[in-house]
């Protein structure tokens, strides 16, 4: 049985009481009002929640001798998750979306440029990966950018972008086409596109199923031009870039979706104590108190594989595991984790009733951003796929 360390479960209640403290009592109405917190993000900062795989010449928390700490970004991310999704996809995507392709991928001066904001909280990332016809099949990708005279100029559309619209988005890193491979596959590049550039369109706020505190956009380029130097890494490796940049992202949401039934673990044992039916409590009954049991069985096999792979991609960076299998646990933990979420959801609103209907109760927002958790940083059918890989299928 896997278990965290000490550290990791000191980390664990410094956050709850952040979570408690900062999103707990206004997370009804930024709900209700679509609201972004945008001042939300520097107190998120200041708690070191951005930093926790950065170097501390960045402004991080990650020593020569540690290395990064992904669990513990993990921890973070459950926790906010268990007051609020969308508060805790921002933290994972401003990290490992925002901060991990600058960070894995940057140059000297791309990094001193953007981490020290983006580790503070006074600036958010993107990445514009999907395209309204490039979803799971991202090779399929549209996005072109040619050279001209020293620069980059780009065409096309991104959508479903993380973080890209907020008033403290201080860069995009879109994927773009910028050849063709010797084998006629598309070649595909990351370049870092800073907000406020001409022919960089933020377009409407989406109207979501749910994540409705989160802050989401489509993305369009029309003859964007940045310079050659905002190329990330090398040109031709941004497919390699992005596989890895999902990979680490399928832990987080793993950590966002053991969040999600933590909370409704909490919410329908409270519920089924005090509501009563018939004369007593509805718990008693075991068509209830099994659905909950049943709930405790989910929220520990999705924590234990959770975390199970955050520490094996910590153990990869420090030499010790390989990437083959950091990919494997990866998508396991993804699968399980998100599936039982949105089966936790509904059991919630199920225990809960008419009243599991009702805006005024939590579960009614959880359920309905659990859905995405099986879509986003990879749906369900492409774990399923990759997995069944592993074992060379």
């Amino acid at each position: 049985m896997f278990e965290l360390s000490q550290d990791h479960e000191e980390f664990r209640a410094l956050v709850r009481d952040f979570a408690q403290a900062e999103v707990a009592p206004h997370v009804a109405q930024w709900s209700k009002d679509k609201y972004f917190p945008t001042d939300l993000v520097p107190k998120m900062g200041e708690l070191g929640l951005f930093g926790l795989v950065v170097p501390e010449e960045y402004g991080g928390s990650a020593t020569a001798e540690d290395g990064p700490d992904f669990t513990a970004l993990c921890v973070a991310i459950e926790e906010l998750g268990r007051v609020d999704q969308s508060i805790g996809i921002t933290l994972s995507a401003g990290v490992g979306l925002g901060i991990n392709p600058i960070l894995t991928y940057g140059n000297d001066e791309q990094k001193a440029t953007f981490l020290p904001d983006l580790v503070a909280g006074r600036a958010l990332a993107g990445f514009g990966l999907t395209e309204p016809e490039a979803g799971s099949d991202a090779g399929a990708t549209k996005t072109k950018a040619v050279r001209d005279a020293g620069e980059w100029v780009i065409n096309g559309a991104k959508a479903f972008i993380t973080n890209s619209g907020t008033a403290i988005t201080s860069v995009v890193t879109a994927t773009a086409r910028t050849g063709t491979n010797d084998d006629g596959s598309p070649q595909i590049s990351a370049i870092m596109i800073p907000s406020g550039t001409p022919g960089f369109i933020v377009e409407p706020a989406y109207d979501k199923l749910g994540w409705w505190i989160s802050d989401t956009h489509g993305l369009t380029f029309e003859d964007c031009r940045v310079p050659e130097e905002n190329l990330l890494g090398r040109e031709g490796d941004g497919f390699k870039q992005f596989l890895k940049t999902l990979d680490d992202g399928r832990i987080a949401i793993s950590a966002l979706a053991v969040g999600m039934t933590q909370r409704m673990l909490e919410e329908c044992t409270e519920y089924a104590k005090t509501r009563m039916a018939f004369g007593k409590p509805i718990g008693v009954n075991q068509g209830v108190s099994f659905q909950i049991a049943d709930l405790a069985v989910m929220l520990e096999a999705s924590r234990q594989l959770t975390y199970r792979a955050a520490w094996l991609k910590d153990e990869q960076e420090r030499g010790r595991r390989s990437v083959a299998e950091v990919k494997k646990a990866a998508s396991i933990a993804k699968l399980y984790s998100t599936e039982s979420a949105v089966t936790a959801g509904r059991i919630a609103t199920q225990i809960f009733g008419g009243n599991g209907f009702m805006e005024e109760y939590p579960v009614a927002r959880f359920y309905r951003d659990s859905k995405i958790l099986e879509v986003g940083e990879g749906t369900s059918e492409v774990q399923r796929m990759l997995i069944a890989r592993s074992f060379g299928l």
